[in-house]
C-alpha cells in the first residue's frame, strides 16, 4: 500500500477545509470499500482524514414523520431500527442484502453511498479503465460481461453501482446532506449519483471536500408497503446481478402509489420513473405490471455476456409488483 498521511480534525467543518486544500485526499469513515481500493492500488490518497466520529451516528424523527440517518449510521444499526423497518421495510432489506455482518458492522450509510464499482477491470491496474484512469479506455467492453450495466452506459464505462441501501434510497426519494465551505446543500436522490457519459471517473456530483453529513428519509405513506429482492450467483456475500426496490399502494385494484428503484443494472442507482408513469392510477394487473417493465427496459442495450438481465430485471419487478398487489387485496 502507498504511504499516506492520518489526519483527524475536531468538528465537520475543520474536516471539510483539510480535505479541500488536498486534491488527492479523502475521506475516511468505515473504509470498507476505500482500504480495499488502497491495497489493490486503485485509491492512491496522499492524506485520509477521519470523519467517523464528526457525522451523527443516530437516526432522529424528522417533523414531517420522516427520518434523518447520521452519515456514521453503521447498516447494522439502520437494518436494525424498528421505525425504519416499519416505515420503509425495503430499506432495512436491502440493507441486510449487502456484505456480510461484520462489514455491516463497521460500514456507514455516508461511506456507503460513495463506494465505487466492483467491476473487475477497474479493480484490476494491470488492465485499461476509464474510470480509474481516464482516457486509457475500457476493457470491460470486449471482456466479460456478467456484472455489467444494460441501462445508461457509454462507450466508456459500462460499470454498475455495487450498493443495495442506495436502490432502495432511490425509491424511497431519499435526500443527501452535505457540507461543503460554502456551507450546507441538500441533493435529492436522483441527482447524487451520475451516468457514466464522457466523465466515467466521476461517480456523484459531490464537488471534492464536501462531506455527507445525513441522509433524511421523507415521509412516504407507500414506503410502508414495499420491499427488495436481490438476484446473485450465490446465496450470500455477492453483489447485485439485477436487485429491485419496490413500494405499492393499491385500494380497489387500482394503483395509488408505487415507487422502483433497481439495482445491477447502471452505473447509479435505476430509478424507474417510466413504470412509475404507466402504472400510476391504472389497474393493478399482471398485464399491467409486465407492459410497465417491458416499457423501462425498452432502453436496455445489453452486452453479448449479460443479455439476460434484460429479462431478469423485468420478472423480479413483475413479481414483487404482482406480490405487493396481491397482499393489499
Amino acid at each position: 500500500m502507498r504511504p499516506f498521511r492520518y489526519e483527524e480534525t475536531d468538528d465537520a467543518d475543520s474536516a471539510v477545509r483539510l480535505l479541500t486544500r488536498e486534491p488527492d485526499g479523502a475521506y475516511l469513515a468505515g473504509g470498507t470499500n476505500l482500504v480495499d481500493l488502497m491495497k489493490l492500488g486503485v485509491a492512491r490518497p496522499d492524506v485520509l482524514v477521519d470523519v467517523r466520529r464528526l457525522t451523527s451516528s443516530t437516526i432522529d424523527d424528522l417533523p414531517d414523520g420522516g427520518l434523518r440517518v447520521g452519515a456514521a449510521v453503521t447498516h447494522s444499526r439502520l437494518a436494525a431500527d424498528l421505525r425504519v423497518r416499519r416505515l420503509y421495510p425495503m430499506l432495512a432489506q436491502a440493507v441486510l442484502a449487502g456484505a456480510s455482518g461484520q462489514l455491516r458492522n463497521i460500514a456507514t450509510c455516508g461511506g456507503n453511498l460513495v463506494q465505487r464499482t466492483r467491476c473487475v477491470y477497474f479493480q484490476d491496474v494491470t488492465t485499461p479503465c476509464n474510470k480509474r484512469e481516464p482516457g486509457s479506455g475500457c476493457a470491460a467492453v470486449e471482456g466479460y460481461h456478467r456484472d455489467l450495466a444494460i441501462l445508461g452506459a457509454s462507450e466508456h464505462c459500462v460499470a454498475t453501482h455495487p450498493s443495495d441501501m442506495a436502490v432502495a434510497l432511490t425509491a424511497a426519494d431519499a435526500v443527501v446532506r452535505v457540507r461543503g465551505t460554502d456551507g450546507e446543500r441538500a441533493i435529492p436522490f436522483g441527482a447524487f449519483h451520475r451516468l457514466p457519459g464522457e466523465t466515467p471517473e466521476r461517480d456523484t456530483n459531490l464537488a471534492h471536500g464536501e462531506l455527507i453529513t445525513a441522509i433524511d428519509l421523507p415521509r412516504l405513506p407507500v414506503a410502508a408497503r414495499s420491499g427488495y429482492r436481490k438476484i446473485r450467483d450465490r446465496a450470500s456475500y455477492a453483489f447485485a446481478l439485477v436487485s429491485a426496490a419496490v413500494a405499492l399502494h393499491v385500494e380497489d385494484d387500482v394503483v395509488r402509489a408505487v415507487r422502483i428503484g433497481l439495482g445491477g443494472v447502471a452505473h447509479r442507482p435505476w430509478r424507474a420513473h417510466r413504470a412509475e408513469e404507466m402504472l400510476l392510477g391504472g389497474p393493478a394487473t399482471d398485464e399491467a405490471f409486465r407492459a410497465a417493465a417491458e416499457a423501462e427496459l425498452a432502453e436496455a442495450r445489453p452486452l453479448p455476456g449479460n443479455a439476460f438481465k434484460v429479462p431478469l430485471a423485468r420478472n423480479v419487478v413483475v413479481g414483487m409488483l404482482n406480490e405487493l398487489a396481491e397482499d393489499q387485496r
